[in-house]
């Protein structure tokens, strides 16, 4: 989407439709999404306004300080005119901000190179909270937001990702000028530093002493290995930092892999692919996808791994049903050689279970599946009637018998 570039005024052409589930890829521009989901009072109009982004109704964006307006269509031949406002930074505000920008150049860097810095935002309320998204919209209808304010919202968040001046420009002050200030501000502190410091002399040593012969003392003995991981510390909610139930899973994870290295001298996941890291470290998440921040983190990773969040859960499914090696039966089919394979139908219809079909290493009925992997284990599947969804259910075991009566146990 290139823009017109106004400092002040920036005019985006009609974006692309909206595809797949994720409307925004960068921190910053989920947290704009977050911030109008978490302010709306009818989810079913975010979803329709999702639905109206995804088939490209949404025209030319324009983003001025405290503004971004567009026209959206809707069942009416004339669109709609659709404005989400939100507060503008005070002069004190910019100037908390420029300053903590400018006494950091890894801060300017990422700014230049389109990133904005956890840390920095927090400075000042550069991203959105909860409330500070106001929708207005020139439709009949009185919802909070409006579909028509939704979709433009979902479009608005792309932009973030590929632009996050375009932030900067909503809270006040346009690329250009941030940039100059930005300039001024660091070629001041660093006139000022260089003037204020003074050359530290040179350490010196006397070449006799330097050639004294002399002998190194025994290094210490290590600090005896702890018992267990360490837990880490409370992270504490904040505006614009990191999910705390996030840092405290990525922090957990760390102690207990460090700990295992250092007992074991083997790293455990060193092996994984980052699909498979990730699915690992959904699986250990509490809950099954339900609660906030389960889905959460099964959005965050589906985003980082190209996966969709439906993907997350099923291979999530497997791992708790038998770590790697039920995810790679859940994604490698293979045609598995004569021998316990051949043996499992007769085996099943012997215990009542006449109807199931063979196809590479899967047995299934119309709901039921047992897949046979390589480590020699039936691992059970379950789907509904006409439907090819199958997802893991029950313990893996090496008598197909038995997988499939622990299967059936634990259905409602």
């Amino acid at each position: 989407m290139a823009a017109r570039h106004d400092d002040r005024r920036r005019t985006f052409p009609a974006p692309d439709p909206l595809r797949g589930e994720e409307s925004a890829t960068s921190w910053w521009g989920n947290a704009w999404v977050e911030a109008l989901e978490d302010a709306a009072l009818d989810p079913a109009r975010l979803a329709r306004g999702r639905a109206y982004a995804g088939r490209g109704l949404v025209d030319s964006i324009t983003v001025t300080p405290g503004r971004v307006v567009a026209y959206v269509h809707g069942s009416r031949p004339r669109p709609y005119r659709t404005e989400i406002r939100l507060r503008a930074l005070k002069d004190e505000e910019w100037d908390d901000l420029l300053s903590a920008a400018a006494a950091r150049p890894d801060y300017i860097a990422a700014l230049l190179d389109k990133d904005v810095p956890h840390a920095l935002a927090g400075v000042v309320d550069l991203l959105p909270a909860t409330g500070d998204l106001i929708p207005d919209c020139s439709c009949p209808d009185d919802g909070y937001p409006c579909k028509h304010a939704a979709a433009l919202c979902y479009q608005t968040a792309r932009l973030l990702d590929q632009d996050p001046f375009v932030l900067f420009l909503m809270r006040g002050m346009g690329e250009r000028d941030l940039l100059a200030a930005l300039s001024h501000r660091n070629a001041t502190r660093s006139a000022a530093e260089r003037a204020s410091a003074e050359p530290a002399p040179l350490p010196t040593v006397a070449a006799r002493q330097a050639l004294i012969p002399r002998s190194l003392p025994e290094l210490p003995p290590p600090f005896p290995i702890p018992a267990s991981p360490g837990r880490p510390p409370s992270y504490p909610q904040a505006p614009g930092a990191p999910d705390p139930l996030a840092l405290d899973l990525l922090a957990t994870e760390a102690a207990v892999r460090a700990h295992t290295l250092l007992t074991t001298g083997i790293d455990p996941i060193a092996h994984l692919t980052p699909w498979q890291d990730a699915v690992r470290l959904a699986a250990a998440h509490p809950g099954s996808g339900l609660t906030a921040s389960s889905r959460a983190l099964y959005r965050r990773l589906a985003g980082a791994t190209g996966r969709t969040p439906t993907a997350i859960a099923r291979a999530v499914a497997a791992w708790r049903q038998g770590g790697l090696s039920a995810l790679e039966v859940l994604e490698s089919p293979w045609d598995p050689p004569a021998g316990p394979f051949d043996r499992a139908r007769p085996a099943l219809t012997a215990a009542g279970f006449p109807d199931f079909r063979p196809q590479l290493n899967q047995l299934s009925t119309s709901t039921l599946q047992l897949r046979f992997g390589r480590d020699g284990l039936w691992y059970g599947y379950e789907s509904d009637a006409g439907r090819d969804d199958w997802w893991p259910r029950g313990a893996p075991d090496t008598d197909p018998v038995d997988a499939l009566n622990a299967l059936l146990s634990g259905r409602p």
